[in-house]
């Protein structure tokens, strides 16, 4: 490669492909035009008017940009891969596409004044906006989808709650050394199953407990209290989480919920405790079952049991069932004393769901096992967001975590209104790769400016169709 002029770069053609002369002098050519779907996405549920409603207080005298519309934006540019607030200039420096957006400083100050209050704002308002998206759904499409386990669908909707550790590479406020000998925070944080929406999620210090049932309580709380009142009520509400959630004050809970009218069940991890190793060494083999995969087959070299009677369940609700499962080890896998002697790796959870209404132990077992997702939620939310953390103040990081659950929103409710076949199933990156990192080409003609995607990108029918989706969806009423 070598410089003709100043600023235009020869490059040297390799084998069949051709000659390139670069250069920064094009104009009528944006990137990352497939992000205005979600911009108009957001504007489409209500979500931006909510935001400006919630922080109206935060705009000195009516001047200078809409703070909701600053939060939408970060939302935005989160769910487009953004990893920093720096990263709003994609949107900034595209005015013609995404439209007058904050600078660094004023997106800083922004989150910056977001305190409890305001935060508690923010989520009645993807509240708001998560009811209309759902309402869309149903009038537009079949509704919000099913959780599939065990080749059936599970009734109802599922919430999955789990912790994850965040690293930081530097001081920041509430971080802390963490159990597996880190440095960061312990958020703890609620995905719905059905979709992969962020219901709600606690930004930790990193020695926060994982069992702590305060913590899941207040997750909990959010979560349903994101949840329109129309599922809520009525609807059943299975509650996944792994051993963490198997405090007893936090499946009380869950249980007394249902003198409020909210349908909650659990599905939690239990500790192999010393009594539940006698249960299992007690248990005749007859009574193992073949376990079943996700699909609804048979699972080679893995059984069920259920251990219901066998194990003290005092204090905890009344119809808790203890299950039990047991399988051959894969190469690699880490093992207890317990496991080794038995040759067979165990684990064990906790449920409510009665005998009655296909509560058979061979399903229940599948179905907690499709918890696992949560797992793939996380990962992708740590590249949505809340992977890393802007700020050394705690204020300002735990409002950055509301924003990266609004940007997983976005994205579900893009999938779950907008796409078909592949993409109404894939996750963030094969998203950004496809859909919205599309170059495009703007034109004006006929009073009207014109996004020309290339009639060659692979992708052009699904973002110009979902476009089209976008436009027909129902609007709320002023």
């Amino acid at each position: 490669m070598s410089v003709q002029a100043e600023g235009t770069f020869y490059v040297q053609g390799i084998g069949s492909r051709p000659k390139l002369h670069v250069s920064a002098d094009g104009t009528g050519v944006v990137g990352h035009a497939g992000a205005r779907l979600l911009a108009d996405l957001a504007d489409a549920t209500g979500l931006t008017r909510a935001f400006s409603a919630t922080l109206r207080p935060l705009r000195p005298r009516g001047t200078g940009h809409d703070p909701g519309r600053i939060a939408t934006d970060l939302a935005v540019m989160l769910a487009d891969g953004g990893e920093a607030i720096t990263d709003l200039a994609v949107l900034r420096d595209q005015n013609e596409v995404f439209g007058p957006v904050a600078s660094t400083p004023t997106a800083w100050r922004l989150l910056a004044a977001v305190d409890g209050r305001v935060l508690d704002r923010l989520r009645s308002a993807r509240a708001q906006a998560r009811e209309v998206a759902w309402l869309q759904a149903s009038e537009t499409r079949s509704g919000i989808p099913a959780v599939r386990a065990g080749g059936r669908e599970v009734p109802g909707l599922v919430l999955d709650i789990d912790a994850t550790l965040i690293t930081c590479h530097s001081e920041k406020e509430a971080a802390a050394p963490t159990y597996k000998g880190g440095f960061g925070f312990h958020p703890l944080v609620c995905f719905l199953a059905n979709t992969g929406e962020g219901m709600s999620g606690r930004l930790r210090p990193g020695n926060a407990g994982a069992n702590t049932a305060a913590d899941h309580i207040a997750v909990l709380d959010d979560a349903l209290a994101q949840i329109p009142d129309a599922h809520r009520h009525g609807t059943d509400i299975l509650v996944r989480t792994d051993s963490a959630g198997s405090a007893k004050a936090f499946l009380t809970h869950v249980r007394d919920l249902h003198k409020r009218g909210i349908r909650t069940f659990f599905s939690v991890g239990y500790a192999v405790t010393e009594p539940v190793r006698r249960a299992i060494r007690a248990l005749p083999e007859q009574v193992w079952h073949p376990a079943l995969d996700q699909d609804g087959t048979l699972r080679e070299s893995a059984e069920v049991a259920e251990l219901t009677g066998m194990v003290d369940l005092t204090g905890y609700p009344a119809g808790t069932r203890v299950i039990a499962r047991r399988e051959r080890p894969h190469p690699g896998a880490q093992l207890s004393l317990f496991d080794q002697d038995e040759g067979m790796r165990h684990q064990v959870f906790l449920t409510d769901t009665p005998y009655s209404g296909g509560g058979s132990a061979q399903f229940l077992e599948v179905r907690h096992r499709h918890h696992a997702t949560v797992e793939d939620h996380i990962r992708c939310g740590k590249t949505t967001g809340f992977g890393r953390f802007p700020s050394r103040h705690f204020a300002i990081n735990s409002a950055w975590l509301e924003l990266s659950l609004t940007a997983i929103d976005l994205l579900a409710w893009t999938r779950v209104l907008l796409l078909d076949g592949e993409l109404a199933n894939a996750e963030p990156r094969k998203l950004r790769y496809r859909i919205l990192h599309v170059a495009a080409r703007i034109t004006r003609g006929g009073r009207r400016l014109h996004l020309r995607i290339s009639t060659t990108w692979p992708w052009r029918h699904e973002l110009t169709a979902a476009f089209h989706r976008l436009t027909a969806l129902p609007r709320p009423a002023s």
